[in-house]
């Protein structure tokens, strides 16, 4: 299962890669990933016929419940079957009808098999939390490709209209989820089944908000109007995610809880009542609509409420019938959809009113769609007759038990059926008949390559009720689970049950849909004059507005745009939220034993001056480093407790912290500002003492309350057992608590990714980069050639040799500029540096210490897993040596010394991190699990390797990304801004002398105060 689902996703990745191949092959490679899901399904079929189930397990976290557990029984096999069959035969589709040179199609087929790949999980995973991660998978991807026509803004709404409303409900389901877990304590679906969970008022809320996730992802009343809007979609996604998969999840929920809780009060009831409405409401809209995809798009709501009437009815009965009208909702609805993309690709149009004559210049399409929606209506002997004659004989069956119920089932579901057989008219009749006064089609070449999947699909809608015997088999499996209302005659599918009370029903619901299509106009008529006086998709926009112009006064209100009032607000809460939780609570009389010693007050007392110090300092770079104090001194703690890898973590950030103040404060004025506005000295005392007082509080009740031993204390022993490493700092961080740090890992990626793109607003590197940079821009380890590193820097030098004095610029000559850049010295861009800002200390020192620090920070990645160090601190070092790079020869040295975008790095070492912790699942074994390798080797010695040091390679790829995405952002770009603000300041002062020198001073003076005042009272350079 795990290596199925890990093929899905590889395959979704390299689609992109893949769209080069001739005549849209990729989709055909896609295809054959879907149906080797399929074979590897169709062999599970002895086990599931024989009322067995195929269960796959990996621990992950077992004492929250939290374990990759998948299984396939009866009901999961139909539904993984639906879903990659028709899955493969939609991508074959796919092929034929999208041109080659269409945008986006690389992504589009990606997101499409991975979509595949996520219902197939949703379908057979058994725990209940990792269902909900597919759940929410299909949501994500399901607005991906109904939003695939970026440039549309019907399909963008659409796409965000379907992802607000399906997110919502699977949130709400969520908590469900999450109370059902508490109420049962167990969180695998087959181990609910059959528990005997008593009745209470918690059970029916978690019931009701898990059936309100299943009514949004299955479109029900009132939340129908997404599936119409979904429409924008191309049709492919239409046939697939709108009529055979992801609508059927929330029906496949309601199947999957209905043998434990189809007797809790409400349960039965709610979906009955939604259910119905629902079917007659998108019936109803159906005939309103002219456009051939909605027509089936407001048919699919009505079959999505049928459906959810039949599957909550309860009783094996309903059972069989629900599943055996999710199977043939999926063949005749799929089959029509792709259909429709037919006919729009051939005539043009899907607008009923425009098409005539279609049938006959397309037999071949018209005798499969006029198949595929007499299916639909349930006529015999389709496979759709079969289904719907099945749920009308149970509803029959329960009235003659005495159940209210099914009178309440019977009726709603007839009046829908009435309807659904007068869409289905309006349909077929509209694509294909010839119609007076329309002129008639031009002849729709047929191709096969388009119809086999359509063609397909209707074959099996004719051959399966010949088969009815074997798949009543199989469904009763899941319907068997529940108990039947004759137990000595229970109901089974057959083609032919004689002439029998739901064959009336049947007949009466085809007459009555006649007499409406032969009325349509009269119909239409009666329509147009009821008004609209409840319209779901009005409340979402409405709601939208709402929100919107809430959150727009409020962020009006709030947002004065003064920083210390921020950061005040944020601390009185704080304040209030302590004490608050003390005042309810009451304040236990804590454990104030606490181990000290003079060094540690020595040291604090160096923090507490530090930070007064700070409060007065009145420069910037002052405050920097009284702050940059504190940072040591805290160092300096744990290095005397005993924490000698913390402290090296902390030195190492502290400095790097430094040199990013620094970067920063080039830009900034020199002197703190004195703001009108600012809180009053008074009352930013009291806050600060109060804020310092609530934590210091918080941390020691906390401390002193402990009633059990913490976890921490068994660290050593896990370190050592599990993660084969003497540094328990690092084994944790890498083994112990990696998921934590992955988590860590994405705010870092997270951090780094907004820091440039509030730097460079579109993408990593500066625009001002000239094309010939010493930075590479067609591999990953390319190096540049010499020449052209020469004339880039030689660029650089010639633009700071025009800022010089003329003295000056008769020394550094172009001619000895070349003469300089043509040796092979280390420093290739010291010589692009002014003269003023060249520091030959600073050049000889970085020389010599560059490669050792590089040397030290492989040594600390390596060594850390039993020594002081680790990924992180080995990567803070070996950005510090870049950033020494950087401070010796400005940005040109910067893109000398690293060739790698950032970006790569991040996402390598995320890929590292992650892979990983993931890779240990593919050979049974819970994630994160390590292992490792301790012998002696002939002629090297003592070797000791673990797994998780390659989780530790990436923490040090991303830590060095950060660092590079740093000092590109706030070194190389700022370096940039700063020249052209420099540019500028002496443009304006030139053009103020010649307007001195012509008389004309005042028409000069604007010009001067638009141009900013940068590097004279502490711009660049003032700090």
């Amino acid at each position: 299962m795990v290596v199925l689902l890990a093929l899905f996703g590889v395959a979704s990745c390299a689609m992109p890669a893949l769209k080069r191949l001739p005549r849209n092959s990729m989709f055909y490679i896609a295809a054959a990933v879907s149906a080797a899901a399929a074979v590897w399904t169709a062999l599970l079929a002895p086990t599931v016929f024989s009322g067995g189930a195929w269960e796959y397990s990996i621990e992950w976290l077992p004492m929250l419940g939290l374990n990759l557990d998948f299984r396939i029984d009866a009901l999961s096999w139909v539904l993984a079957m639906i879903v990659t069959v028709i899955g493969a035969l939609v991508l074959i589709y796919c092929a034929s009808y999208f041109d080659k040179d269409e945008p986006g199609i690389g992504r589009f087929a990606g997101i499409l098999l991975g979509f595949a790949g996520v219902m197939f999980g949703l379908v057979t995973a058994d725990n209940m939390y990792l269902m909900f991660v597919f759940w929410e998978g299909t949501s994500i991807l399901s607005y991906l490709l109904i939003g695939h026509y970026t440039g549309r803004r019907a399909s963008r709404a659409s796409a965000m209209q379907a992802l607000l409303v399906t997110t919502f409900g699977g949130l709400a389901m969520l908590v469900g989820l999450v109370m059902l877990h508490a109420i049962t304590g167990v969180a695998n679906f087959s181990q609910i089944i059959g528990s005997d969970v008593p009745t209470s008022g918690a059970l029916i809320t978690a019931l009701m908000l898990i059936l309100l996730g299943a009514g949004t992802k299955s479109a029900l009343v009132p939340f129908h109007y997404w599936l119409p809007g979904a429409m924008a979609a191309p049709t492919p996604v239409s046939a697939y995610l709108h009529a055979a998969s992801m609508v059927k999840a929330g029906i496949y929920l309601v199947l999957r809880l209905v043998p434990e809780f189809g007797d809790v009060a409400g349960f039965r009831e709610v979906l009955i009542i939604i259910g119905a409405w629902t079917m007659i409401v998108g019936g109803w809209r159906s005939l309103r609509q002219f456009d051939l995809k909605l027509i089936l798009a407001y048919g699919t709501v009505s079959q999505l409420g049928f459906m959810t009437v039949i599957a909550g009815f309860g009783g094996r009965d309903a059972g069989l019938a629900a599943v055996a009208m999710v199977i043939g909702h999926a063949l005749f609805k799929a089959a029509l959809f792709l259909s429709v993309g037919i006919i729009d690709h051939r005539t043009g149009t899907r607008d009923i009113r425009k098409l005539s004559g279609l049938g006959r210049n397309a037999p071949m399409l018209a005798t499969v769609a006029t198949i595929a929606a007499a299916s639909m209506a349930g006529l015999p002997p389709l496979w759709g007759f079969i289904a719907k004659e099945s749920i009308f004989s149970t509803f029959i069956a329960a009235i003659e038990h005495g159940d209210a119920w099914g009178w309440v089932a019977l009726i709603g579901t007839a009046i829908g059926s009435i309807l659904t057989f007068a869409y289905t008219l309006r349909f077929v009749y509209g694509a294909f008949a010839k119609k007076p006064k329309v002129e008639m089609v031009e002849q729709a070449k047929e191709h096969l390559d388009e119809l086999l999947a359509p063609v397909l699909l209707v074959v099996a809608t004719i051959v399966f009720p010949f088969m009815a015997g074997t798949i009543d088999t199989l469904i009763a499996v899941y319907a068997d689970t529940m108990a039947p209302l004759d137990p000595e005659h229970p109901y089974h599918l057959a083609l032919w049950h004689g002439l029998e009370p739901a064959l009336g029903v049947s007949l009466v619901t085809i007459l009555v849909g006649c007499a409406l299509f032969y009325f349509r106009r009269q119909i239409a008529a009666f329509q147009a004059k009821i008004p609209d006086i409840i319209e779901s998709s009005r409340g979402y926009w409405l709601a939208l507005r709402v929100t919107d112009t809430v959150a727009a006064r409020i962020t009006s209100s709030t947002q004065s745009g003064s920083l210390p009032m921020y950061l005040g607000t944020t601390f009185v809460v704080l304040i209030a939220v302590v004490i608050g939780a003390f005042s309810f609570q009451g304040l236990s009389r804590p454990d104030l034993t606490i181990a000290w010693s003079w060094t540690h007050v020595a040291i604090v007392a160096v923090i507490a001056i530090a930070a007064f110090a700070t409060i007065r300092s009145e420069k910037r770079f002052q405050g920097v480093i009284l702050v940059g104090i504190t940072g040591y001194a805290q160092a300096a703690i744990f290095a005397v407790s005993g924490a000698p890898d913390l402290a090296t973590t902390q030195a190492l950030i502290e400095t790097l912290s430094l040199i990013v103040f620094v970067l920063v404060l080039r830009r900034l004025p020199a002197r703190h500002a004195k703001l009108d506005d600012n809180l009053r000295p008074w009352i930013r005392w009291v806050i600060a003492f109060g804020v310092a007082i609530a934590i210091a509080v918080v941390l020691v009740v906390s401390m002193g309350a402990r009633i059990v031993t913490p976890d921490g204390s068994s660290f050593p022993a896990l370190a050592i057992e599990g993660g084969h490493g003497q540094n328990i700092v690092n084994v944790t961080l890498v083994d112990i608590r990696g998921w934590d740090t992955m988590g860590e890992l994405s705010v870092l990626i997270a951090a780094a990714t907004g820091v440039a793109s509030l730097v460079y607003l579109s993408a990593r590197g500066s625009k001002h980069q000239p094309a010939k940079s010493l930075a590479p821009r067609g591999g990953l380890f390319r190096r540049p050639d010499r020449q052209t590193m020469r004339e880039s820097i030689l660029a650089s030098a010639k633009r700071r040799q025009r800022t010089l004095p003329k003295e000056l610029r008769e020394q550094t000559g172009t001619k000895t500029l070349k003469t300089r850049s043509d040796h092979n010295v280390w420093l290739l861009a010291g010589h692009s540096l002014a003269p003023e800002h060249r520091s030959i200390v600073i050049e000889v020192v970085v020389r010599l210490v560059f490669h050792a620090l590089m040397v030290v920070s492989l040594f600390l990645l390596f060594s850390g897993h039993n020594a002081p160090g680790g990924g992180f601190a080995g990567g803070v070092v070996a950005a510090l040596a870049l950033a020494a790079r950087y401070m010796a020869g400005g940005r040109h040295e910067l893109n000398e010394a690293v060739r790698v975008d950032a970006g790569m790095l991040l996402g390598i070492g995320m890929v590292f991190a992650a892979g990983s912790a993931l890779a240990p699942m593919f050979f049974g074994y819970p994630p994160l699990t390590s292992f490792w390798v301790d012998q002696e080797i002939d002629w090297v010695g003592h070797l000791i390797f673990v797994t998780s040091t390659i989780f530790d390679i990436g923490v040090y790829l991303i830590v060095i990304g950060l660092g590079i995405d740093v000092l590109r952002s706030l070194g190389s770009e700022l370096d940039i801004q700063a020249e052209e603000d420099r540019s500028a300041l002496r443009v304006s002062e030139q053009v103020l002398d010649e307007a001195e020198v012509r008389g004309h001073t005042e028409t000069a003076k604007p010009v001067t105060k638009q141009m900013p005042i940068i590097g004279r009272n502490g711009g660049v350079g003032g700090a």
